[in-house]
């Protein structure tokens, strides 16, 4: 036995051998170290085979058991995945026993199951405001329940990032699986699993179960009137009845052989077309124009007609459009110019930090096409196309002059102004978010949870208000725009704006601005705070603020605030 042991002793005293053994051992230990942190929480086995179905690829292939294990620690990974030969539509698009809708069964739609195990869930589990559970369902790596995005992350997944993800993006349903992976779609393509199979908890909060092992814990999104709903490129619109005059309107139109919403969107693609309107095996490119608004919406059951290419979608019929929005950009508003001559009339673009002054500017510089001027002078805006960053404020070559300046004099340096305001609550976190993030940033966890946080909220709450009533004071000729009715029907409070600024409306400008109203300057909802930051006491000194600016309004005949402002 000694004699064995005195040849190892001597084999790795050698310095070379010695070194690249120890090298060899070291990149073995660190591998399985590597590997280990991927799986911190796994209970055993069974759980592990679940790794299966963190990704589906491309083409809709296999993932093989390293693969998704290298995928696991990466945090924070998207992946668009692309449905093979198939877009799965919105809820409207399919209907049992209605054009050959599939219905539940094998490889069918099982929207409308509702899990039985539900009812021992308490109502807050349920319904929670943002979205309603499901249940719990399969799910495989072949054939995935929910077929749209994908979003994972292995340390801070929670219900709500996985909900506000898919909200964002327009999906009306959202699958959290493995406690840490995040999965988006329009439809449920797969039976109701037991509850207790949905059994893991999230990554980022041990109170909510995030699904199990090839299963999914899944929520119906209550979508904001704002969300678009997306399909691949393209952004639907929604069903519309046909234009009286649509060879005017929509001036470049084709058959298709076996139409489907791909084709019909690829061919106004490439005929530089914004919107791709499908009328049974006809497919209608053009923009939108008055004689074709997309203002006047028709119930989406009007537009059921199943496309002769795809049995998952909806191509309406030669009365009603099925209408999508390609991703080629309307030009018709992006020409912009300073005055041509200067003028005297110096028009505020007045608002409290926060209440949406940037996008105000964006909004009016398409719909006009004259560049806005700026109190300030802030780098950032001028490099995003903001050209009247760097002309002093009494240029005269803009249209009008941002600030959020408030007091007498300041403000009557101004012959007129549009007054913006937005609801507090919403307006101190976008200000604080700027304040610590930049303007499309988000403060840290830190920030808001530190003493920043309150401290801002004294300071600032009270300014919100101060500002409003000296614009209306000391104001000559104040136009008050809520940024929140300006968001809610862009097209008429926009072109009230324009009046104001004593332009000629051009409504096919108004028109195109709608289709690209948010600019570079809109925040993504990828980070949006998962508890209400104000304490009971910040709600009573803001709500206080909020009835004296409803009340200034309507003392000068003005309507009051919007009825979200108002505390309930």
């Amino acid at each position: 036995m000694a004699k064995p042991l005195l040849r190892i002793q001597r084999y790795f005293c050698r310095k070379p051998v010695r070194f690249f053994s120890l090298i060899l051992l070291y990149l073995t230990a660190g591998s399985l170290v590597f590997l280990h942190s991927g799986f911190v929480g796994d209970s055993g086995p069974s759980t592990r085979g679940g790794r299966d179905s963190v990704v589906a690829s491309e083409a809709g292939g296999r993932a093989s058991s390293s693969d998704t294990r290298g995928l696991g620690i990466m945090s924070r990974v998207f992946k668009e995945t692309r449905r093979s030969g198939r877009r799965f539509g919105p809820r409207w698009m399919r209907k049992s026993g209605q054009g050959g809708y599939k219905t539940a069964g094998r490889g069918g739609d099982y929207t409308s199951s509702w899990n039985r195990a539900l009812k021992g869930r308490n109502a807050k589990d349920v319904e929670d405001g943002r979205a309603r559970y499901i249940g719990c369902y399969v799910d495989d790596t072949q054939k995935r329940a929910l077929r749209g995005v994908s979003f994972f992350d292995y340390k801070k997944m929670t219900v709500f990032r996985c909900q506000d993800n898919c909200a964002e993006r327009g999906y009306m349903y959202a699958g959290l699986e493995f406690g840490a992976e995040c999965f988006c779609g329009h439809k449920i393509q797969a039976p109701n699993a037991s509850e207790s199979e949905c059994n893991m908890e999230c990554k980022g909060e041990r109170n909510n179960m995030c699904g199990g092992a090839n299963r999914l814990s899944i929520y119906r999104l209550e979508l904001s009137q704002e969300s678009a709903r997306r399909y691949g490129s393209a952004i639907f619109k929604g069903c519309f009845h046909r234009p009286d005059n649509v060879t005017a309107a929509l001036p470049f139109s084709a058959v298709i052989q076996n139409m489907s919403v791909d084709k019909c969107v690829d061919m106004c693609t490439e005929r530089e077309k914004s919107l791709a309107a499908l009328a049974g095996e006809q497919c209608y490119c053009g923009f939108p124009t008055p004689l074709f608004s997309l203002h006047e919406l028709e119930d989406e059951d009007m537009c059921l007609y199943r496309c002769p290419g795809e049995e998952f979608e909806s191509c309406g019929n030669d009365k009603f459009f099925v209408v999508y929005q390609t991703q080629v950009q309307d030009n018709r508003c992006m020409d912009r110019h300073f005055l041509s001559a200067r003028t005297k009339q110096l028009v505020a673009l007045a608002s409290f930090p926060g209440a949406g002054n940037t996008w105000a500017r964006h909004l009016i510089e398409l719909a006009t096409g004259l560049y806005t001027g700026s109190y300030y002078f802030d780098g950032s805006l001028y490099n995003k196309g903001f050209k009247g960053e760097r002309d002093h404020w009494r240029s005269g070559r803009t249209i009008c002059i941002k600030t959020h300046e408030s007091g007498k004099k300041e403000i009557e340096a101004f012959d007129s102004s549009i007054l913006m305001i937005r609801n507090p609550y919403k307006a101190l976190m976008a200000e604080f978010n700027r304040k610590y993030g930049g303007h499309v940033g988000f403060a840290s966890q830190a920030h808001w949870r530190g003493k920043e946080w309150p401290e801002f909220v004294k300071n600032y709450a009270p300014w919100w208000a101060s500002h409003t009533l000296d614009w209306l004071t000391y104001g000559k000729n104040v136009h008050v725009v809520h940024f929140e009715e300006l968001k809610r029907d862009l097209f008429s409070h926009l072109k009230a704006m324009v009046q104001f600024l004593g332009l000629k409306v051009s409504e096919d400008r108004l028109l195109c601005v709608e289709g690209q109203k948010d600019g570079n300057f809109k925040r993504s909802g990828l980070r949006k705070l998962e508890y209400d930051p104000y304490t009971p006491d910040m709600r009573v000194n803001i709500d206080e603020l909020i009835r004296t600016i409803d009340a200034a309004l309507k003392k000068r005949n003005m309507s009051g605030v919007p009825a979200e402002y108002m505390p309930r």
